[in-house]
């Protein structure tokens, strides 16, 4: 045993002895992990936000072709929509045709265009390594402009988020990088081509980080908003020249400021539009699994997604194509009552058909027009504000609670429409919807869609690894049995089966007189040697080739280096001294800390008229 060694959780002698030299050896630890290494991702970031960004504008160019094409018959790029089709009953066969050209193309192309996109994405980032398959650069956007173009109920955001980001990860296939850095190079491209649909380039990065990505490191941070910043550059390149127009994508007529009470129907619409939010959520499923019922193959299942889209489409024809021109409309409060009320209806039963026949197609168009229809049918219910107001306040707080991303519903919906006044109303509703949605449903749209395709829990709730807070010291064993160089195998066994009988300790250090480390001795190499060598010393037989470990470095450090060096348990050597020894049980030590924080409760002031005084933790005095 180490002489003078404390059971785990006393502050050992060495520590305090030496309290600054500790001090300065923990200032070492930065904020935020941050090699030089990641910066060589910038530039390729900027390139990848370049193209993503004109691949972006190609291909709503081509849904507005063949939306041109299939519904008025003319060859043109200009953007339309199909809710002003004359084309009556042929709208079945234009449907139907396009959606069974997206079942061929995910039959004998690629099944992974199926789906809305961006599950897709997190199932790449997680299973995957961040590898996209490049054929899905060209095969997601066909697929999806033909099934947009024939009247299909999605955005085009999806398949563009797809694109952007397989075009990074092909980018990164190309060089040496890790799995991390792909990762980062891939939710670049997705946000890139968000920014190239939206204008949003603030939003855009928040979306990367909350919804894509799941963590806040510069290593991804300064690559996706490198990509954004590239993307909305162009933009405003293009639109200064005429390409492009140069208005928000959508425009609030007025706003209303609201202070004081009436900020409690912004709690409504919140409330509501996490309600919607559940209901939307499970339509999709449902139907996804009511088509999984069917005796036919998948391939076909796209087809019948087009006959609702079409019977859909007869009943209300603003619910078909991407529809940005109804939001307009619905912002600009300009829907009468029973159209928003219809309008949402055949929405939600044509996009939650059709998305769970695996079709091919975007939802946050979708979610910002069910949204936005759903804060204009209560602003016919709330005295204060304004119809264009609570539409937009609906329209953040549904995707925030579909997506459990409430900071891009804020700053995206800020961003669409360039008008900052609402801002607070819109903080409410968005967070209240979120709360809503947290506590009604156990996943939002895109995790749900992930666990069901992979069978992996997605975690998407930002903290602090547990083994970053604390350093090796905290958890460290000093009650450690050790052993002498020149002790014979042999003697070593019969010694240890008899003061270590359970085999509490895997790993023994040998030590010379001065408590100086010089090797590991695991218990496998014991009973190796013991059978054919027993009369060899320890010295012989213990592991020399290892990194020891100071005191000072965090759990998470240790962890790795046991990780990649296939080690149970590790040493901790301060000034080449033996000073402890920490194993896999007393790396889990560190979770024990944050279950403490998370599930202990404790009253620590008391009322000033409770009669009973409350003892402070630890003492057996009353407080003062």
């Amino acid at each position: 045993m180490i002489p003078g060694g404390k059971p785990p959780g006393e502050t050992p002698s060495w520590a305090i002895a030496d309290p600054e030299g500790v001090e300065a050896r923990s200032a070492a630890y930065r904020d935020f992990s941050a090699p030089v290494d990641f910066l060589r991702l910038i530039p390729l970031a900027v390139a990848v936000g370049l193209m993503a960004t004109f691949i972006a504008l190609a291909l709503l160019d081509f849904i507005y072709l063949l939306t041109n094409l299939a519904f008025y018959q003319r060859v043109s790029v200009v953007a339309v929509s199909p809710n002003n089709n004359d084309v009556g009953p042929y709208l079945i066969p234009i449907a139907v045709a396009g959606e069974v050209i997206v079942g061929l193309i995910a039959r004998y192309g690629s099944g992974q265009i199926r789906g809305h996109g961006i599950p897709e994405a997190m199932q790449t980032i997680l299973t995957r390594g961040s590898r996209v398959q490049p054929r899905l650069t060209v095969l997601k956007p066909l697929a999806s402009a033909m099934a947009i173009g024939t009247g299909g109920p999605f955005g085009a955001e999806g398949p563009i988020i797809v694109t952007g980001g397989a075009l990074g990860s092909v980018v990164a296939q190309l060089f040496r990088f890790s799995a991390a850095e792909r990762r980062s190079l891939l939710v670049a491209g997705a946000a890139a081509g968000m920014t190239a649909v939206f204008g949003t380039p603030v939003g855009a990065t928040i979306f990367g980080l909350e919804v894509l990505i799941l963590e806040r490191r510069p290593r991804s941070l300064v690559p996706i908003a490198a990509a954004c910043a590239v993307a909305d550059g162009i933009r405003i390149s293009l639109a200064r020249v005429g390409l492009i127009a140069t208005e928000p994508l959508f425009k609030v007529p007025h706003a209303v400021t609201l202070t004081g009470w009436p900020l409690l129907e912004a709690v409504a619409v919140g409330l509501v539009a996490g309600g919607a939010a559940w209901l939307m959520t499970k339509a999709v499923f449902a139907s996804e699994d009511l088509f999984h019922l069917l005796p036919i193959h998948w391939m076909w299942w796209p087809a019948l997604g087009g006959l609702a889209i079409a019977l859909g489409g007869l009943a209300d024809p603003k619910a078909l194509g991407v529809g940005y021109n109804i939001i307009d409309l619905e912002l600009a409060g300009k829907l009468a009552l029973g159209a928003l009320v219809l309008l949402f209806f055949v929405k939600l039963g044509i996009w939650a058909f059709s998305l769970g026949s695996g079709t091919s197609g975007g939802i946050i168009a979708p979610i910002l027009m069910m949204g936005a229809a759903v804060g204009g049918i209560m602003a016919s219910v709330l005295p204060g504000g304004s119809e264009p107001l609570w539409a937009l306040v609906g329209m953040a707080a549904t995707l925030a609670a579909m997506a459990r991303a409430p900071l891009t519903g804020v700053v995206f919906s800020l961003e669409l429409t360039h008008d900052y006044r609402n801002l607070l109303p819109l903080l409410i509703a968005v967070f209240t919807a979120h709360t809503v949605s947290v506590l009604v449903l156990k996943r939002s749209i895109l995790t749900e869609k992930v666990v069901r395709q992979s069978r992996i829990p997605v975690t998407a709730e930002y903290a602090v690894d547990p083994l970053d807070a604390l350093f090796v010291r905290e958890v460290m064993r000093t009650d450690v049995v050790t052993i002498e160089p020149d002790r014979p195998i042999e003697e070593v066994y019969e010694d240890l089966s008899e003061a270590d009988p359970s085999r509490r300790q895997r790993l023994y250090p040998v030590v010379d007189g001065n408590g100086s480390l010089l090797g590991l001795l695991p218990w496998s190499v014991i009973l190796e040697h013991r059978s054919g060598n027993g009369d060899q010393p320890a010295s012989r037989a213990m592991i020399s080739h290892y990194r020891a470990v100071g005191p000072e470095i965090t759990v998470r450090n240790l962890a790795d280096r046991m990780v990649s060096q296939g080690l149970g348990a590790y040493p901790v050597v301060e000034k080449g001294r033996l000073v402890g020894v920490v194993s896999t049980v007393d790396v889990l030590k560190a979770r024990q800390h944050l279950l403490v924080e998370e599930r202990q409760r404790e009253r620590v002031l008391r009322w000033w008229w409770s009669a009973r005084p409350l003892r402070a933790p630890g003492s057996g005095d009353p407080e003062p």
